[in-house]
């Protein structure tokens, strides 16, 4: 009879067997990250999509930054961008706002290096050159209102503050106080100092992304570059003194 059961025991149907490689298999939210890559907690998923989105965004550029693209990025299912975000749109809204508040840090700390009213615009317009530079596909979502929703609450505020800052930085220079009430009465002569300063270095940085400017940078004087270009033009715009 021991041997009889014996048999019975070792010789069960092998339908009733599991594979052997299914003891080693994970589950889907346990399989392990490619190297580097951060794993996220509970709650952190908001974020997670964000920093896979500028990943993808800076990588493959805007047009193949996609919903299905940042849930691959991130090792999620590609209904998570859509719970958390609504739409592309909402998605690239959140991202261009983390680009704002970035660019407004870099020249808020550019300016705090200088005293001087005009070394402080310059400071600024440098760390506005420096950012497009070094994160080229976030700039470029940045300004891109056919992609992005502006009335977003997070991005409207990031996009006001980053305004804000470049008035201010245009009043102190002509001894004015561009911030709360003041900067939304502007007189005509006021707006036009502000626009021109934007157009100047926003006017430069699109060439540079764009190496429109390769042509004059490969003519100038032996260790003339980027910044010195852009210090020299900026100077040459400073309204002079009337000779005496």
């Amino acid at each position: 009879m021991a041997r009889a059961s014996s048999e019975t025991r070792t010789n069960r149907p092998a339908a009733k067997r599991k594979p052997a490689r299914a003891a080693t298999e994970r589950p889907a939210s346990r399989r392990r990250r490619p190297a580097g890559e951060t794993p996220y907690h509970h709650g952190d998923l908001h974020d997670a999509l964000l920093a896979a989105a500028e990943r993808v965004l800076e990588r493959d550029g805007l047009a193949g930054l996609t919903l299905r693209a940042v849930a691959r990025e991130a090792g999620v299912s590609h209904a998570a961008p859509t719970h958390h975000f609504g739409d592309l749109t909402g998605l690239l809204s959140e991202l261009a706002a983390i680009g704002f508040r970035r660019f407004n840090e870099a020249m808020v700390v550019a300016g705090k290096t200088e005293t001087h009213p005009l070394m402080r615009a310059l400071a600024r317009a440098k760390a506005y050159v420096a950012y497009a530079q070094g994160s080229p596909g976030m700039y470029g979502l940045m300004f891109r209102n056919e992609r992005i929703d502006m009335t977003r609450p997070s991005l409207h505020e990031a996009a006001t503050a980053s305004f804000a800052g470049l008035a201010s930085a245009i009043g102190a220079g002509r001894n004015e106080n561009l911030t709360g009430e003041a900067l939304e009465a502007l007189s005509l002569d006021q707006a036009a100092a502000i626009a021109r300063a934007w157009s100047l270095v926003h006017g430069f940085t699109t060439l540079l992304l764009d190496g429109r400017l390769k042509d004059i940078l490969h003519r100038l004087p032996e260790g003339t570059g980027v910044d010195q270009l852009l210090d020299a033009m900026l100077r040459s715009t400073v309204p002079r003194p009337p000779a005496a």
